[in-house]
């Protein structure tokens, strides 16, 4: 039992930290962005858009995994 909270929590915080990712992607250009950040460029001002949508889909999914991993038990009754 331990283990799954431990589980949706992890995903819980990964879901979190990767939509803020993807809002960072969204407001900076490339040139503003962290350089551990992939699409670093220095001088650009392109935006990353397309990496902002994948971090942003991954963070919901990672929501969505943890939403499940907490929900009720089901039982199998034997009839």
């Amino acid at each position: 039992m331990r283990n799954n909270r431990l589980l949706a929590g992890l995903a819980v915080l990964a879901g979190i930290v990767l939509i803020v990712i993807a809002i960072v992607y969204w407001a900076e250009p490339a040139k503003s962005l962290p350089s551990f950040f992939p699409g670093h460029q220095a001088g650009s001002g392109h935006h990353h858009a397309k990496h902002g949508i994948a971090a942003f889909l991954v963070g919901l999914a990672c929501l969505a995994f943890a939403w499940f991993r907490t929900g009720p038990k089901r039982t199998t009754t034997a009839t």
